[in-house]
């Protein structure tokens, strides 16, 4: 049974570090949500640590310089890890081939050249990528569509026909279907992959709820913050990628009901009807241990 908490202060002493999301929980691609931060410093300022796991596809410094953007205070957050961070590892091991060829936006080309410390140290032991058009390539690298805001999945049947004619198998820098940017619903890289699938291509995640994006997350809690065996408890929006991805990794998961499902739950997104969380819930077979309306 899922327990509705009213604050992260609720469940103050039981965790030694969270695994928290961004989109949707912390801001919304536009507005830092203040309340979010100041739990987090609050958590942070009790010997909590916090950690910054999201789907994005960017690297880490890029998802740092938007949290700065966005007047994220540092002292809300100990460490970043994105998907992007954990596919670049992916990418270099030679996951989809080292002829690679790229869907993506402009904004996600920092990709193939922003790695983060102990990605870049490892990045130096491998041979380089290659980024080549889609009929010498030996797989894709799919960062996203290259315009959210325009476009949609069927945009890409074309492309994604002929990478899948061409047996290329796809790596997926997010596996996010779709994230809300202030009012506006947009579609990710996941909404590709999950077309290439459907399509017969194979497609590979490195992101929320896949394992690598735990493991890097888990390494970097060690080698970053000395923690070696911490209470974690994941908080996200996502009841396919935060909550269910926290669950597979056997974590307590804080679901926030104000995100992408808040419609779900009532007409008072900070307090989720009781009733209709139990239903959907049932129906999404998903069981957080807790949830909340937003994160506060």
């Amino acid at each position: 049974m899922t327990e509705i908490v009213r604050s992260l202060a609720d469940l103050a002493g039981r965790y030694d570090a969270v695994f928290c999301d961004l989109w949707g929980c912390l801001h919304n691609g536009q507005t830092a949500f203040p309340a979010a931060v100041a739990a987090l410093q609050a958590f942070r300022a009790a010997g909590g640590k916090v950690v910054l796991l999201t789907n994005a596809p960017r690297p880490q410094a890029s998802v740092i310089r938007q949290l700065d953007g966005l007047s994220v205070p540092r002292d809300a957050w100990d460490i970043v890890v994105t998907s992007g961070d954990a596919a670049q590892m992916g990418m270099l091991i030679g996951a989809v081939g080292r002829r690679v060829h790229h869907i993506g936006a402009p904004k996600d080309e920092a990709f193939f050249t922003d790695f983060a410390d102990d990605i870049a140290a490892f990045a130096k032991s491998q041979p380089p990528i290659e980024r080549v058009a889609l009929k010498d390539a030996e797989g894709i690298v799919c960062t996203g569509l290259s315009d959210d805001v325009t476009e949609t999945p069927e945009d890409y049947r074309a492309t994604l026909l002929l990478g899948k004619t061409l047996g290329l198998p796809m790596l997926c820098a997010n596996p996010d279907i779709v994230v809300d940017l202030g009012d506006m619903r947009l579609y990710c890289a996941g909404a590709l992959a999950q077309a290439y699938e459907q399509m017969g291509g194979t497609a590979l995640y490195f992101g929320k709820p896949h394992p690598p994006i735990y493991d890097l997350a888990r390494r970097r809690l060690g080698e970053v913050l000395g923690m070696a065996d911490p209470q974690i408890l994941c908080i996200g929006d996502g009841i396919a990628t935060d909550v269910q991805g926290g669950i597979s990794e056997g974590l307590d998961t804080l679901f926030i009901t104000g995100g992408l499902a808040a419609e779900e739950f009532g007409p008072d997104v900070e307090n989720p009807d009781p009733a209709r969380l139990t239903d959907w819930l049932s129906g999404q077979q998903m069981s957080p241990r807790f949830a909340m309306g937003r994160l506060r």
